[in-house]
């Protein structure tokens, strides 16, 4: 048995399942780089291009199914992005990052998706264009990197390869250039097919927060106390996953300091004061060693890189544990704690969640609990 997005992926079938592509066919492309037209006719050339490639059919069956769903809904965000710009051209800036904040919207509360297959189906999506522009990066090899830890580079390419073919445009060869030396690229930092594997998560941590180190930097361990930061959802069961696995640990809680002084979440001026005194009371810890945990809803990428930022410099080893249950369970929870969260407010929240990476702290681990009986944590890699 192996995951399937859809049964078929032919155009009558799609049609027929897939609302949205209606959309899609009233959505416009630049002639420059379309001159087939809709996004939909690009969509089903891309899908005919992906099948017939020999290199696809040589994938296992699970993996060409992935490549099939992303090719399917790599482009399914040019209906609320694409734009006719002052210059006559047209515009769809942002596709790829709203296209996989829907795509993951779309897979978590439908149900039927595990997380590992949810995340590449979501990654090949939101990366589907770095093959063509990653060396105009300010940071091309950083940037390499940091995506094989969310997806198989090689079917990323494939699927690169595929929307370059899928589409007519007088520039078509340079772009399958551009492909080629992604791939010879991946092959050359050790990344094709498989995350990038680091002499340490030291190495990782210095190689990702510092200028001019080199990937094989083995630095000296001098770090010294730790600090959990916490990713997830309400409801999602952060407090009992801290019972569980750091019971006698300090927390910093947000929630509860808002709720100790009566701070509404909507008042501003307020919460960065209290925000203030939680950040003070983590370096208190962390000056005295005191392995801790830092409770909060964490879900952008931002917001965590604020924290490790902050407190890096304290010489701790950070880890970011995120949490996962099924969205029916989520709400169910939710539903049942002393102080519930709007769902309108979780929906907003999920669209906007970005699952942690790799290489956002020393370690990352993922506590996921997809539609089974146990809760199952998988390791570092993806």
């Amino acid at each position: 048995m192996y995951w399937k997005y859809m049964d078929q992926y032919d155009p009558k079938y799609i049609n027929e399942h897939c609302p949205w592509m209606s959309a899609l066919k009233d959505t416009p492309q630049d002639p420059i780089f379309h001159q087939e037209g809709d996004v939909a006719t690009h969509t089903f050339m891309v899908l005919e291009e992906l099948k017939k490639d020999l290199k696809f059919q040589a994938l296992p069956q699970q993996q060409q199914e992935y490549l099939k769903a992303a090719a399917l809904l790599h482009d399914i965000e040019k209906r609320s992005t694409t734009i006719l710009e002052e210059n006559g051209r047209i515009s769809s800036r942002g596709h790829a990052k709203k296209g996989a904040q829907s795509v993951q919207t779309m897979l978590y509360t439908a149900g039927k998706t595990p997380f590992h297959v949810r995340e590449q189906v979501v990654n090949l999506v939101r990366y589907h264009g770095l093959p063509l522009w990653i060396f105009e990066k300010p940071k091309p090899l950083k940037a390499l990197l940091q995506c094989s830890f969310q997806l198989n580079t090689q079917l990323l390419t494939y699927l690169a390869e595929a929307d370059v073919k899928g589409r007519i445009c007088s520039d078509q060869n340079e772009m399958l250039e551009r492909v080629a030396l992604f791939e010879a690229y991946c092959q050359e930092q050790e990344c094709w097919s498989i995350s990038k594997k680091f002499p340490s998560n030291l190495s990782k941590f210095h190689f990702f927060r510092k200028e001019n180190v080199y990937t094989n930097y083995l630095p000296f361990n001098d770090l010294e106390g730790e600090m959990v930061i916490l990713c997830g959802l309400p409801g999602a069961g952060k407090d009992a996953h801290i019972q569980k696995h750091y019971g006698d640990w300090p927390m910093v809680s947000l929630d509860q300091l808002r709720r100790k002084y009566k701070i509404a979440p909507g008042d501003k001026k307020r919460t960065g004061k209290l925000v203030q005194l939680a950040k003070e009371k983590a370096k208190d810890y962390l000056r005295k060693q005191i392995p801790f945990v830092w409770n909060a809803t964490n879900i952008s990428r931002k917001a965590r890189q604020r924290l490790v930022d902050l407190f890096s410099p304290y010489k701790a080893k950070i880890r970011i544990d995120y949490i996962e249950v099924p969205f029916k369970l989520l709400l169910l929870q939710n539903n049942h704690r002393e102080w519930v969260v709007p769902k309108k407010v979780i929906e907003q929240m999920l669209y906007k969640l970005e699952i942690p990476s790799k290489d956002e702290a020393h370690e990352v681990e993922y506590f996921v609990q997809d539609n089974k009986d146990e809760f199952s944590m998988l390791s570092n890699n993806k």
